[in-house]
């Protein structure tokens, strides 16, 4: 018990270390701002350590979770139920962020600079992507490409396969199931090692963004700035907040509390991929059965995008305004759907956003295209709140669908939150005495790492 409560200690240390160096990079991001933007690197470091681990750990994951159910139907009904509520919810963000959007009228006054205008250019120019191309991406070259290449989609593929293969073959499959669960603890111990890098990523992240953004791009854009961060809480804490407590009985805040160092993570490095392997653990951890966390955690990180709807809604509103061009009602509706489709694959990705808005104008508004510009520099505070948005509805939805299909644990729900079944981080690794791969079964899934 000693033991345990040390390792406990340790990583508290680490996480109050990463507070720690979030405010030293923004110190000296003010400070010595052109030595600041030279500490980018590490910040890219640290975050692509964390990716390198994202297609392993969601083979994994899928892998096992689909194939230890040995009816289809079952993976089917949580797959369908997990999509529509994504469209659904994404259609909500939507309208919360036009809503908002109108009455703030965010950008009026404000003037496109060459500088900004050429910026605008820059982003649109890769940006565009036809549904057919994005279609044929999801397909890998080789099955071994889907995991070098690092996309979510393309391994999601990979990974269902693999699972109905392993569903098919029944009792024969059992010792592949296990081989691949050993490979998981595997992948979790390196994630766990990994996070001990946290805080020297975190002070090169953050010291580069201050330094590159600085305080006057800061005062000038405010308005967007703080009318996309009150939208997003809004959206997280009412919309979200309501729908958790009257479909699963959970508190909100409790269940945010109990991510909360996932969510310090995504704050230091603007990515929510950074906190999808911590995700996956956590839920099950909480009570949801792994097909449920398998199939709906993976998936809404590619398609429950409620951050970055409102994002483009608002910054759509907002260039729109600046460039003196209004959109009208019916142009917002038809270019924000277009944009929520051409988005779907890349959450997660710091400045995916910005393609895809500047993507979307470019079909919809060429002219408005080079206005792009005048939020670039504000788009990596931007993308910090749509990532903390997209990975709270991500956490939601998954209670949600495991509420909706009877697989999830009640009563370890409310021992987990209300702290008698604490999360201990000697899990993400699987290491526990006594802990031991779990054997496929063919009836309800129990959910993985339940030692206390």
């Amino acid at each position: 018990m000693g033991v345990a409560a040390a390792k406990r200690d340790r990583t508290h240390y680490l996480y109050l270390a990463v507070i720690a160096a979030v405010a030293l990079g923004i110190l000296v991001g003010f400070v010595a701002p052109d030595f600041a933007v030279e500490l980018k690197p590490i910040g890219t470091g640290f975050v692509n350590l964390i990716k390198m681990m994202i297609s392993p750990i969601i083979f994994c994951t899928i892998v096992l979770g689909v194939g230890s159910v040995r009816k289809a139907a079952k993976v089917g009904a949580v797959g369908g139920l997990a999509l529509g509520y994504f469209l659904v919810m994404s259609t909500v963000a939507l309208a919360i962020g036009l809503l908002v959007g109108n009455l703030l009228e965010p950008g009026q006054g404000l003037h496109l600079t060459e500088a900004a205008r050429a910026a605008g250019e820059k982003q649109a120019a890769g940006a565009s992507e036809s549904t057919a191309d994005f279609l044929l991406g999801i397909i890998p070259t080789t099955i071994v490409s889907a995991f070098t290449e690092g996309q979510v989609l393309q391994t999601l593929l990979v990974a269902l396969l693999a699972g109905f293969a392993l569903q098919a073959m029944g009792t024969a499959g059992e010792p592949v199931l296990r081989g691949i669960g050993h490979i998981q603890r595997l992948v979790f111990r390196i994630l766990a090692m990994i996070m001990w890098a946290a805080p020297v990523g975190a002070f090169g992240a953050m010291a580069a963004v201050v330094g590159e953004t600085g305080v006057d791009a800061l005062k000038s854009l405010a308005v967007i700035m703080i009318g996309f961060y009150v939208t997003c809480a809004l959206f997280v804490f009412v919309v979200l907040g309501t729908i958790l407590r009257l479909v699963a009985g959970v508190n909100l805040i409790a269940l945010l509390k109990y991510l909360g160092r996932e969510f310090l993570l995504i704050l230091s490095t603007s990515s929510s991929e950074s906190a999808l392997p911590r995700l996956i653990a956590k839920m099950e951890h909480l009570g949801v059965s792994k097909p449920v966390v398998g199939i709906t955690v993976p998936t809404g990180y590619s398609f429950n995008l409620d951050g970055t709807a409102i994002y483009l809604t608002m910054s759509s509103l907002f260039i729109a305004n600046a460039l003196g061009d209004p959109l009208s009602f019916g142009e917002q509706v038809s270019l924000l759907l277009f944009m929520i489709v051409a988005s779907k694959g890349a959450a997660g990705v710091t400045g995916a956003g910005l393609a895809t808005l500047a993507g979307g104008l470019q079909s919809h508004r060429p002219e408005l295209v080079d206005g792009v510009g005048l939020i670039v520099g504000i788009d990596r505070f931007m993308s910090e709140a749509r990532a903390l948005t997209n990975f709270a509805g991500n956490a939601v939805a998954t209670v949600l669908v495991g509420t909706w299909t009877k697989e999830i644990d009640k009563e370890r729900v409310d021992q987990v939150l209300s702290g008698a079944l604490p999360w201990n981080e000697r899990m993400l690794s699987q290491e526990d005495e006594g802990a031991e791969i779990p054997e496929p079964r063919a009836g309800d899934q129990e959910p993985a790492m339940t030692k206390a």
